[in-house]
């Protein structure tokens, strides 16, 4: 006999075994991801750039372990190091702000 493999969505798997959106975990897995995608950026631009960590924490005045840190999403950045970095790699940077109106 044999079995059918059922295809399910991404969001699905995730709602199932993360948590719904708006739920504690689920907000917090959502700002983890957030965050690595942030480092993986950085990491991008600056190898693009061809420009070692330690090169590119000095020109934003910062030790190569925090710009390692920032690629690894192993800390909480200042948000004005964050930008620092971007302006360095001379990266143009958007943000969204969705603001949820609560009913």
């Amino acid at each position: 006999m044999k079995k059918s493999l059922k295809t399910v969505s991404l969001d699905t798997m995730i709602d199932k075994h993360i948590g719904k959106v708006g739920t504690a975990r689920r907000d917090a897995f959502e700002n983890e991801l957030k965050i690595e995608l942030l480092g993986q950026a950085i990491k991008e631009a600056r190898v693009a750039r061809h420009l070692t960590q330690e090169q590119l924490g000095e020109l934003v005045g910062v030790q190569k372990a925090q710009i390692s840190k920032l690629e690894n999403s192993v800390t909480n950045a200042r948000f004005e190091t964050i930008l620092k970095v971007f302006d360095a790699l001379g990266a143009k940077v958007n943000f969204n702000v969705d603001l949820k109106i609560n009913s």
